[in-house]
């Protein structure tokens, strides 16, 4: 079940185990440079990433391309691995294709920095769709509000061994 907004997944029972999943960071918080999974850079953003954004390397979203996750907290360094909680998912829309963003964090994210996140995303989706214009890649583009980790890992498959990079561009 997709939400806009998160308090309906964020009321959860305390024993809730939210999955682990491994990222790798592409973007750290605070940069400029938007790069993808394959490391090329995809362009450079008038303002800094409020977040670390990276993707799980052993699963692709159902874009093709790796499956993208948000980590909370400090600044991480371009490159590092790291093995987090995800809590939930934001459902993105980028030219018609779903685009799940895990977002992760070592402890379970506040509401406001909930509300935080989903206001990235929107603002992100119109960004996003102006850039699309501009590329002429026509399509939808909007966040569709959040979901569990779960679903999104669910739509997610494993990564084959012959995976080189988006069969799409972004």
């Amino acid at each position: 079940m997709s939400h806009t907004n998160c308090t309906s997944w964020l009321v959860r029972e305390e024993s809730f185990q939210p999955a682990e999943v491994e990222v790798v960071i592409e973007i750290p918080r605070g940069s400029f440079i938007k790069r993808g999974s394959t490391s090329d850079i995809d362009f450079i953003s008038p303002l800094p990433c409020p977040y670390n954004y990276g993707s799980v390397p052993h699963l692709l979203g159902l874009e093709g391309d790796l499956l993208d996750a948000l980590i909370l907290g400090p600044r991480l360094a371009r490159g590092k691995r790291i093995h987090v909680k995800a809590w939930g998912a934001v459902m993105l829309t980028d030219r018609g294709m779903t685009d799940d963003k895990l977002i992760c964090s070592e402890r379970r994210p506040s509401a406001l920095e909930c509300q935080n996140v989903l206001r990235f995303f929107h603002w992100y989706a119109k960004g996003k769709g102006v850039l699309n214009i501009w590329r002429r890649r026509p399509g939808r583009n909007a966040c569709d509000g959040w979901c569990e980790a779960a679903q999104a890992l669910a739509r997610a498959r494993p990564r084959p061994a012959s995976w080189k990079e988006a069969p799409v561009e972004f």
